[in-house]
């Protein structure tokens, strides 16, 4: 048997999947065929679309849509009131269902800040960081820091958040990286 918090305000549909450890607190709904792994946190009026993937220790703040498409790895944050989206060119009066969805893939350790945008069909790198209120509309590699509208590269951040000198050791744990086409790996 799971041990698992769900509050009596939420609503979990069946067949959704919930890992040991993870809260869903006040006004969340959960989908059937969701899948969130153990240790996560669901904030305050959470919703996670059918197909939805949330990988553990993965923190979703109050206010957020994890629509069908989106993948979140282990260990991702989402800050309050972030957006994802599922539909390029959505119409009301012409609606392609499910199977035009694009795929959103959020890598581990990445974390998006309060009120940020990311538009379908991107891939956020490991350990990114995605400043509050950026857009993203491209693929960000791992480790960087990007901010703005629409996000751009601002700098490389470290495994523990911190942002990294010029040298790529980080100043606050000794972590030391080096570039390569996708990002940052840890030497």
């Amino acid at each position: 048997m799971s041990e698992h918090f769900i509050h009596e305000s939420a609503f979990v549909d069946e067949g959704v999947t919930i890992g040991d450890g993870t809260s869903i607190w006040h006004f969340c709904h959960v989908q059937s065929g969701a899948v969130i792994g153990e240790s996560c946190s669901l904030g305050q009026n959470v919703y996670v679309g059918s197909s939805a993937i949330i990988g553990k220790g993965t923190k979703i703040q109050n206010n957020v849509s994890i629509y069908e498409g989106v993948v979140l790895e282990d260990y991702v944050f989402c800050g309050p009131s972030c957006v994802f989206t599922n539909d390029l060119t959505p119409r009301a009066k012409y609606p392609k269902g499910n199977q035009a969805y694009l795929k959103t893939l959020v890598r581990t350790g990445a974390s998006i800040g309060a009120n940020a945008t990311i538009v379908c069909g991107t891939e956020i790198g490991n350990w990114a960081i995605i400043g509050a209120g950026a857009v993203v509309v491209k693929d960000v590699p791992a480790h960087a820091l990007m901010l703005g509208v629409p996000a751009k590269k601002c700098g490389w951040v470290c495994e523990c958040g911190e942002t990294l000198p010029a040298s790529l050791r980080c100043d606050a744990c000794g972590r030391a990286y080096r570039e390569v086409e996708k990002g940052l790996v840890e030497v």
